[in-house]
């Protein structure tokens, strides 16, 4: 179920219909009711919560960029190259994969589309503080929870790629400047609304197949110890390993049988999901010119090979984008159920396709462009493919198990037990021992594409011997501390008024 795209379009309708008002006019349209009157009901407060979750779906394709974090986070790591045509083509990503972007050339939309998710959170919560004349304290409590867990979820993005961000918790007025805040204040913040969540205690430990979009108890727990990990507080490692093991022991997840079966349709939501981004291909209308409309994704276009004869192995063709290094493929054993599942190997199909910058004949079966993974969308079908984005997975929270477990001196064994829980799943008989670098190494052969291996290495301290020029000419930059931030937009610094101070890079 994708339940909660049910309810965007009428969110959309509703903000779009309620004038924004300007309290120097102090003129009352007799058309339109202002906003403060309309977000006082608990129906349309819903429809607030509901347009809180909707720039979520963003990142792919919106603000005139593609920028699907996920996959951003993985160029930058050693997984994926960029592609396309040659280095000008999406030539941020380029820059970023290189660690040479600068203020006028990286990507911005990210910044856009994360205050937008802060801002339509703190939207819900001024309504709620303004009062809403017919919603039960049940409702009040579920709508502040979600708001802080999306919050934090929004802030996180802002967080690891630009650090030092201004941050707000009460929607500006104008001019729309606040102060600029340290990474460090930035994590007080996310680590404040994921307690005041956790603590109101009302989301449920996993949604409803009917609510399937929402956020939930074990979704937060995972939020919270991947920015924990990520600070590395390991003051609040034992509250983190608390979290993941309530997910370890309850009944409602667990590891699915087949590891290439989480990445189709029907692994949606499955019991191994915590949590999804939606997208939804049946009737989508996200188009062109209306990117920000509910419906499908183009990640699958963006890193499916170029001219690629349609239905052929199963799969349509896109840009080639993203196109697997050899060097993860090869990282994988032969019996390891992953390789195949993560990597499409399309030099062994002998289908000729027109073989684009970086590509070395893999590509991400993942996310690949499915024959009928666009079926039913009404605009575009290069937009629309059905795929949902699997952010949090079950494997995530035995693996931060054994993880925290190894750093906090606990009960090997249990690490040990957790670690080859993951390996065996994939087919692999011969058990590790838990120790920190074979738990990476887990981490790496089970995320590619999933947005985790650059930020482990960072929080690691591996990332300046692991993230090194390469034999190709590709990258040919090192990466240091100063680059573990990207330059904040230069046009983000010309609003500023002097606030904004630019990351060294």
């Amino acid at each position: 179920m994708k339940y909660i795209y049910k309810s965007i379009f009428m969110a959309a309708l509703a903000i779009g219909l309620t004038g924004c008002g300007d309290d120097f006019l102090n003129v009352k349209s007799p058309t339109q009711t202002p906003s403060d009157e309309y977000f006082s009901t608990a129906d349309h407060v819903e429809e607030a919560m509901v347009a809180a979750y909707d720039p979520l779906k963003w990142t792919d394709w919106g603000m005139g960029e593609y920028a699907p974090y996920t996959l951003l986070s993985d160029i930058m790591a050693d997984d994926l190259w960029v592609g396309g045509s040659d280095a000008n083509d999406n030539q941020n990503w380029h820059l970023m994969m290189n660690y040479s972007a600068t203020p006028l050339k990286v990507v911005t939309s990210i910044w856009v589309e994360g205050f937008s998710g802060i801002k339509r959170c703190n939207d819900v919560l001024e309504d709620i503080d303004r009062g809403i004349s017919d919603a039960t304290p049940a409702q009040i409590a579920s709508w502040q929870a979600q708001a802080y867990v999306l919050r934090a979820y929004y802030a996180n993005w802002l967080w690891k790629f630009y650090g030092n961000i201004p941050y707000y918790d009460k929607n500006l007025t104008y001019p729309y400047i606040t102060d600029q805040k340290t990474a460090d204040e930035v994590y007080d913040f996310m680590i404040g609304d994921l307690e005041k969540a956790i603590e109101l205690d009302v989301l449920p430990f996993r949604v409803e197949d009917t609510e399937a979009g929402r956020v939930s108890t074990a979704m937060a727990y995972m939020l919270y110890a991947e920015i924990v990990m990520y600070q590395n507080d390991r003051d609040r490692y034992p509250t983190a390993l608390r979290y993941m093991k309530e997910i370890i022991d309850s009944p409602q997840y667990d590891l699915i049988d087949n590891y290439g079966d989480i990445f189709k349709e029907s692994g949606e939501w499955c019991k191994e999901s915590i949590w999804e981004i939606n997208y939804i291909s049946q009737n989508a209308i996200r188009d062109w010119d209306h990117p920000l409309n509910a419906g499908g994704t183009v990640v699958p276009t963006l890193i499916s090979p170029n001219n690629w004869p349609s239905g052929a192995d199963g799969h349509n063709g896109g840009w080639g984008f993203c196109p697997v290094r050899k060097e993860t493929y090869d990282r994988y054993s032969p019996d390891d159920t992953r390789r195949d599942a993560t990597c499409w190997n399309v030099a062994a199909t002998g289908i000729e396709y027109n073989k684009r910058y970086q590509d070395f004949g893999f590509f991400l079966e993942k996310y690949a462009a499915q024959a009928d993974g666009n079926a039913g969308q009404k605009a575009s079908g290069e937009l629309n493919y059905n795929n949902n984005w699997r952010i949090y997975r079950y494997s995530e929270a035995l693996l931060n198990a054994a993880e925290l477990i190894v750093e906090t001196g606990g009960n090997v064994a249990d690490a040990k037990t957790y670690l080859n829980r993951v390996r065996k799943r994939a087919g692999l008989q011969t058990e590790l021992p838990a120790t920190l670098d074979n738990i990476i190494e887990e981490r790496h052969l089970e995320f590619v594409g999933e947005g985790k291996r650059y930020w482990d290495l960072i929080r690691t301290g591996k990332a300046s011997s692991v993230l090194v020029p390469d034999q190709y000419g590709y990258r040919t930059n090192t990466w240091s501390a100063n680059k573990k931030h990207l330059p904040i937009p230069q046009s983000e610094i010309d609003r500023s008024q002097g606030t904004l101070t630019q990351n060294p890079y």
